[in-house]
């Protein structure tokens, strides 16, 4: 994966919590943990799960998810 925003927080999925259409996703990224809201159809797109290591992307006031 390549990506042009610079801040990007690796961490474990703890929490995803799926709404009418879209998710909480919360990450652990080393004792702090960063909430992102994304798609129901991103969640399932990514795999994200509890336990699986992913990124939070910050750009601007944003929060995105990324994985390997």
């Amino acid at each position: 994966m390549k990506i042009s925003a610079r801040n990007q927080l690796k961490g474990k999925v703890v929490e995803v919590v799926k709404g009418a259409t879209t998710a909480h996703v919360r990450i652990d990224i080393g004792g702090s943990v960063v909430t992102a809201s994304i798609t129901n159809q991103a969640v399932d797109e990514l795999g994200l799960e509890v336990g699986r290591e992913a990124y939070a992307v910050v750009k601007a006031s944003d929060v995105m998810v990324a994985v390997d």
